[in-house]
């Protein structure tokens, strides 16, 4: 087993990396099994969370208003984690993105990884669902807040460890650190023009919204503006 490992989960408003938004970062660091740190935040991400994953992790808008800004938790989180690798179950879309919202800063984010997910695949095939919340209920690991970073986070680790006690005199490969790869696109702020124009929408069409222009980037803004467009209208000269 890994000597120190950053076990860590996100909580985020969707599945795409590059249009979705980050919402809480959860980690914790174990040297020789034992947890030494944690790291937890919450992102103000400027706009209004949807229902459904609202009902999921029970994060709500108050809640992030009063989080960091994504530079902030971002730069936390590299402060805390240092150079280890990261534990995860589905560890890739975690690395995914961290890694697009680091490389939308102009930050580089490469790192190792174990995915407890794949090992699970690997040696527990038989089971019908193996889900993090399905594993933990096979060998008995409590889950008080499901669907929240932190304790996400510790869960991932304790199933790692149940999982290396059973499989890794096995294979003991399959539960060391891989290279994690995803490909960034990079996304570009809002530009001057987008801001300026909808700002004017909004106004022109007295609308009502939680978000917040100058943190959009230009495909957000893009998006934002075809859909007002759509629903209202384009403003009349």
């Amino acid at each position: 087993m890994t000597d120190e490992i950053i076990a860590l989960d996100l909580e985020t408003t969707g599945l795409n990396p590059r249009t979705d938004s980050i919402l809480e970062i959860g980690a914790v660091r174990i040297k020789n099994g034992r947890v030494e740190d944690t790291y937890a935040a919450f992102i103000n991400i400027g706009k209004k969370i949807p229902e459904f994953i609202v009902g999921l992790t029970g994060i709500t808008d108050e809640m992030a208003a009063g989080g960091l800004s994504l530079p902030e938790a971002l730069e936390g989180f590299l402060d805390f984690a240092g150079e280890a690798p990261v534990l995860g179950h589905n560890i890739t879309f975690d690395y995914s993105f961290l890694k697009q919202n680091f490389a939308n800063l102009g930050r580089n984010f490469d790192r190792e990884g174990i995915d407890t997910l794949a090992i699970a695949k690997k040696f527990l095939p038989e089971l019908p669902s193996r889900s993090l919340e399905a594993l933990c209920l096979h060998y008995g690991i409590g889950q008080e807040k499901k669907h929240r970073a932190y304790e996400d986070a510790v869960s991932a680790y304790r199933l790692y460890e149940c999982l290396g006690r059973e499989f890794q005199s096995v294979s003991p490969a399959a539960f060391d650190p891989k290279p994690l790869f995803y490909q960034v696109k990079k996304e570009s702020p809002i530009t001057i023009s987008q801001k300026r124009y909808l700002n004017d929408l909004i106004k022109y069409h007295r609308i009502e919204t939680d978000a917040v222009p100058e943190k959009l980037t230009k495909s957000e803004a893009s998006r934002m503006i075809d859909n007002i467009i759509s629903r209202y209208g384009k403003i009349k000269r």
